[in-house]
């Protein structure tokens, strides 16, 4: 089993006693293996006669890197079956008591990475964006985000926007924080710091609106809203 890094103690702890564990996370400046590596490991694995499960977080085909790695085995001849997850953004939202979808308010939702070589400016088309009616999910946030609240209030999204960021979704520590998107960056830095980070950007995600404000009060920690 090779598994990220995101990968909780509870699903490790499924795998068989004899079964070798192999992590293979990659976070942000703290990369364990480069994907060449890990696609070579696939294979190497593979070509010593093993079952080879590669383990990830959330869904593999949402920024999940699956498609470098489906690749590399079919290449060298070996067949790959996908067993879908569930994204990170369907989960904090389920959590969270909130529909990313909302008649009349948001009528599409936009998985967007926010992560890009060290030092290199996101290559977002920031107008496409900040249209109105869709729900964004930036991935791996956290560094981004005075950048993502800079770049959608430059082409037009207000500032007073509803923003929800979630932190280690689906863990035991799970927190989320509602804010506003004038103030994404102050709340990412002070809320977030140096935990896996997803920001949902939209009016669907507004704790007080008709459809959620009931679900959102109860499940956001008291005090988490900036």
């Amino acid at each position: 089993v090779f598994h990220d890094a995101l990968v909780g103690d509870s699903v490790l702890a499924l795998v068989p006693p004899l079964t070798e564990t192999v992590s293979v996370g990659k976070r942000s400046g703290r990369h364990s293996k480069d994907q060449r590596t890990i696609d070579q490991l696939l294979v190497a694995a593979a070509t010593a006669g093993k079952r080879v499960v590669r383990l990830k977080g959330g869904d593999p085909s949402i920024f999940g890197r699956s498609a470098e790695e489906m690749t590399a085995l079919r290449d060298a001849g070996y067949p790959v079956h996908i067993c879908p997850g569930i994204t990170t953004a369907c989960a904090a939202a389920a959590s969270a008591g909130l529909s990313l979808t909302l008649r009349g308010v948001a009528r599409d939702v936009r998985f967007v990475t926010a992560h890009s070589k060290r030092g290199a400016a996101l290559d977002i088309d920031w107008a496409s964006l900040a249209g109105g009616g869709s729900t964004l999910a930036f991935y791996m946030g956290r560094e981004a985000a005075g950048e993502i609240m800079r770049g959608l209030m430059r082409a037009g999204m207000g500032g007073d926007t509803p923003v929800m960021i979630a932190c280690d979704v689906s863990s035991p520590g799970e927190r989320r924080l509602a804010t506003r998107l004038n103030l994404l960056e102050l709340a990412t830095s002070s809320f977030a710091a140096g935990a896996a980070t997803l920001i949902l950007v939209g009016e669907a995600v507004e704790p007080g609106s008709a459809a959620t404000k009931h679900a959102v009060g109860r499940c956001l920690p008291a005090g988490s809203s900036i």
